[in-house]
């Protein structure tokens, strides 16, 4: 995400934690004498303990979207086909969906009861298909919905979910605005595959993660098909639609470079999408293989959102980039997109890795050393307002410590290892350890201690998990 948007650091802090709905746990018969119970009706995150659900785990959700763009409001006709593994035997699960109705839902072809309570959609499936809801078995799940999707507002005052552009749609996910615009099970720890078809009027484009597949028009109307194979988390999912210019290229590598760019920003945006390939080849040597099958960018006039995101693939961005931030952003590629937290409150493993990367890349491209970078850092009073990784509140999940002082906790990292060779072997031994995974925080900090052979006891407790702003900054890191 977009570290320099003001408005995720001066949000006030909201206190979002929260009892979880007891779900039923009655057991329930099923085919074959086998019991089932209802999956959890929440994954109790520390911060968002309602997101995500239990019982299941979704390996591919496809996506088939009819989008009427209109000024004020669009109007949306969904299909959602999810695959997905029960973890469980199952008698119902539930899938997070906010502001859309559902016109019907089925499981493995039969009818399922549909309960809806706000963001929660409870479907119970007909008692001739239970049996495919072994724990272990693959069921497939079909959701019809339509609707406004509803723009909705973080914690943090920010913009999220289906945002209005100057001349169509945005839908941005992080960390809860995916079920805006398709139901799933929205939690950073279920990962998936996608494929997605968007339709929308003729002279428009759709642009979403993954590979083009095809674009078709008729009747006035375009579908563009979209393809992801690696895993995806819901937050990282997008749809852009505009009058982009849009343009394929390839690295040096052989990487697909795919850009879609508003022509009001064309002009001002190309110095930086020059340098893609430059970074690309810059990053991989810093971080390992890229993660991914395609890179690029998609860039529109500032709309509702008015900060970059990293989502998966193409990072969006509301208007010309900076290098420094196209860095920032193509970094998460390996540092949140591939290697991605087990929970919100492992946010700091994506924004404190893309700012390094930053300076990083003003070490090795502008003569500044980390340690500057550092130093600037280290006297900022924005970055000392909570721990990185102990966040107040669901508000301050991008605020200033998860960024900067996340970045901190890597340059005191570097120095304890005191050899540049090991240190950049244990980043990219760590987004190779996890590629295409989650991890959280702990594993981070026991992957470094076992990857060293150090006691970083004294760093973590610092740097990590302190409280406010050591007197100085040189002091040793291990005991």
């Amino acid at each position: 995400m977009d570290p320099r948007t003001p408005i995720r650091r001066t949000a006030p802090a909201v206190a979002l934690l929260f009892a979880l709905t007891t779900v039923a746990t009655a057991c329930t018969a099923v085919t074959g004498g086998v019991e089932g119970k209802p999956g959890a009706a929440g994954l109790r995150d520390p911060y968002f303990p309602r997101l995500g659900n239990g019982g299941y785990d979704v390996t591919h959700y496809d996506l088939d979207l009819d989008v009427d763009v209109r000024p004020g409001r669009d109007e949306l006709r969904g299909t959602a086909t999810i695959t997905a593994r029960a973890t469980q035997n199952l008698s119902s699960f539930n899938l997070d969906l906010t502001g859309l109705d559902v016109t019907s839902a089925s499981v493995e072809g039969r009818p399922a009861a549909v309960n809806r309570a706000g963001s929660e959609l409870t479907l119970r499936p007909d008692a001739d298909v239970e049996d495919r809801l072994r724990k272990g078995r693959t069921f497939r799940t079909v959701v019809r919905y339509s609707g406004a999707p509803r723009t909705v507002t973080d914690r943090d005052q920010s913009k999220e979910g289906w945002l209005k552009t100057a001349d169509g749609s945005l839908a941005l996910g992080e960390p809860t605005g995916s079920m805006t615009w398709f139901p799933g099970n929205n939690h950073p720890s279920d990962k998936a595959s996608y494929d997605i078809a968007v339709t929308v009027p003729k002279g428009l484009t759709a642009v979403s993660n993954g590979e083009p597949v095809s674009h078709r028009t008729t009747g006035g109307r375009t579908t563009y098909r979209w393809r992801t194979a690696e895993p995806l988390a819901s937050y990282l999912a997008t749809v852009a639609i505009g009058r982009y210019t849009t343009k394929s290229t390839k690295t040096p590598e052989g990487l697909e470079v795919f850009t879609a760019v508003d022509p009001k920003v064309a002009r001002a945006s190309a110095p930086a999408l020059a340098r893609i390939p430059e970074i690309m080849t810059w990053a991989t040597g810093k971080f390992g293989p890229y993660p991914f099958s395609s890179t690029g960018a998609v860039i529109d006039r500032r709309g509702d959102a008015g900060y970059a995101l990293e989502t998966q693939n193409r990072p969006v961005f509301p208007g010309a980039p900076t290098t420094g931030l196209l860095v920032h952003e193509l970094a998460h590629q390996w540092f949140g997109n591939s290697v991605t937290p087990a929970t919100w409150q492992d946010m700091w493993l994506n924004e404190g890795f893309a700012t390094y990367a930053e300076w990083l890349w003003a070490e090795d491209t502008e003569d500044t050393p980390t340690r500057e970078s550092f130093e600037a850092a280290f006297l900022d009073d924005d970055n000392w307002a909570f721990p990185p990784a102990d966040p107040p509140s669901a508000a301050e999940l991008s605020a200033p410590p998860v960024y900067g002082r996340g970045a901190m906790v890597l340059e005191k990292l570097r120095q304890a290892v005191d050899d540049d060779k090991a240190f950049f072997g244990l980043l990219r031994g760590w987004a190779t350890a996890h590629r295409h995974g989650n991890a959280s925080t702990d594993d981070f900090t026991a992957y470094a201690e076992k990857r060293t052979g150090l006691d970083l006891s004294g760093l973590w407790d610092t740097w990590l998990y302190g409280d406010g702003r050591p007197e100085d900054p040189d002091a040793p890191v291990t005991p």
